[in-house]
């Protein structure tokens, strides 16, 4: 049976690393690198790295980020925010990024996948997925960071994205993110069943349990979170000692 994978996100604006709306003072999460190097000493198994502005001039600014993470960290690292083309994709890859992660451009360009697959490997390609259930056990898809509904169905587009090539499928239930109650097991177990590729958890991590749960019962292949470890809740050596503990395959 293959590790389950713990790893911390790190959302990027201007350089640094961002709390997020809840709270006021972006700058106390840290220096990305830093904060990563933290991560990978604490036994994280991967980062992911968001530009959440990603403006041209922001991507500059990532590009040289993302080449200072590279040389700092040793573990595997996934880039994603303002990726459109295959261009931003080699140029990320160039820069020292292990994998890239698109949403929002591969809902609007589905081909996208298939080319980033083609040309670079599925094990580049994670399609994130940002969605919300509407009815009981209906999720729908949304663009632009949760703001823009679309017309997709999580479960078809999951399919679709697997179907095109893409490496692993990142789902953030937007109806659990932030929440701190759970990970969304019942949506994460269904996709997990539906796909011939790994599955991350995300939204909803606030305490050891949540983890074992969406191991247990979601079936996850990985659980993706930020604030808690971001801000000392939940230590990663501790984390994964508990887990081990509870019968889950991972690396200590």
């Amino acid at each position: 049976m293959l590790a389950k994978r713990i790893i911390p996100c790190l959302d990027i604006k201007d350089g640094m690393t961002v709390k997020g709306t809840n709270f006021v003072n972006l700058r106390e999460a840290g220096d990305p690198v830093e904060l990563g190097k933290c991560y990978s000493d604490a036994g994280a198994d991967e980062l992911v790295y968001l530009d959440i502005t990603a403006s041209h001039e922001g991507r500059k600014t990532f590009t040289s980020l993302v080449r200072r993470i590279s040389e700092e960290i040793n573990i595997p690292f996934t880039v994603g925010g303002g990726i459109h083309e295959l261009s931003d994709v080699e140029r990320l890859l160039n820069a020292g990024a292990d994998k890239i992660s698109i949403n929002s451009a591969a809902l609007r360009t589905p081909d996208l996948i298939d080319s980033i697959a083609n040309h670079f490997g599925s094990q580049v390609c994670v399609v994130a997925i940002d969605a919300k259930e509407i009815f009981p056990g209906e999720w729908i898809c949304y663009l632009n960071g949760g703001r823009i509904a679309t017309g997709r169905t999580l479960y078809e587009w999951a399919h679709e994205a697997n179907e095109r090539g893409a490496g692993e499928i990142l789902f953030t239930s937007m109806d659990h993110d932030g929440v701190k109650n759970g990970f969304a097991n019942t949506a994460l177990s269904h996709l997990s069943s539906l796909l011939t590729i790994p599955v991350i958890a995300s939204g909803g991590a606030g305490k050891k349990e949540h983890f074992l749960d969406t191991f247990k019962e979601g079936h996850s292949d990985a659980a993706l979170a930020a604030s808690v470890f971001h801000f000392g809740e939940i230590p990663i050596p501790e984390l994964k000692s508990y887990l081990f503990s509870n019968g889950v395959t991972i690396r200590l």
